[in-house]
């Protein structure tokens, strides 16, 4: 890995985690959508990244959220489990001539269906696991649906509109 890669990757890091604790917090819509824009950056990890390095910056990443929100590891558990299932998601959604060395997965670089079908899955799982881990021994089945599948959709639009301002497309040669 070159530095200025490493760099790039604790700047994001490190720009994400501020981001979510400081501003990102307290922005919920109707007490049902939850913008929990911090997994965007493990999804956005370059493709060839294995599963053990995005899992320690997942569990760093969590651990972070966790010290702010107050929440006891829920962040850290979603956010790990959502690194390791990334890896065996991007072999699903491998395309025929396989992916470039070191592209990152975003919608700019490979298109606005693929990134759905990429991301959406792990929003929802994260949100998933987050909120039932959240609400364990708790009856209320239907909230807890309806912060998953709000929550997802609101991150997801989030990610398209922070790609859209924020990233630049990775050019060919």
């Amino acid at each position: 890995m070159s530095s200025g890669r490493i760099f790039l990757l604790v700047g994001g890091f490190v720009l994400y985690l501020l981001l979510q604790v400081l501003l990102l917090k307290n922005m919920v819509i109707f007490s049902s959508a939850f913008c929990f824009l911090y997994v965007l950056y493990i999804l956005l990890l370059p493709i060839d990244i294995k599963s053990i390095p995005s899992m320690l910056i997942a569990f760093a990443m969590g651990l972070g959220v966790d010290l702010f929100y107050d929440t006891l590891g829920i962040h850290t558990a979603s956010l790990v489990a959502v690194a390791f299932v990334r890896n065996p998601w991007l072999k699903v959604l491998t395309p025929t001539g396989g992916y470039d060395e070191g592209l990152m997965p975003s919608m700019l670089n490979m298109g606005f269906g693929w990134f759905l079908t990429y991301s959406l899955p792990l929003f929802l799982f994260h949100h998933l696991l987050f909120f039932y881990i959240e609400n364990l021994g708790t009856n209320l089945f239907f909230p807890v649906v309806q912060k998953i599948i709000y929550s997802a959709i609101f991150v997801f639009i989030m990610s398209i509109i922070v790609q859209l301002l924020f990233y630049r497309r990775r050019r060919g040669i």
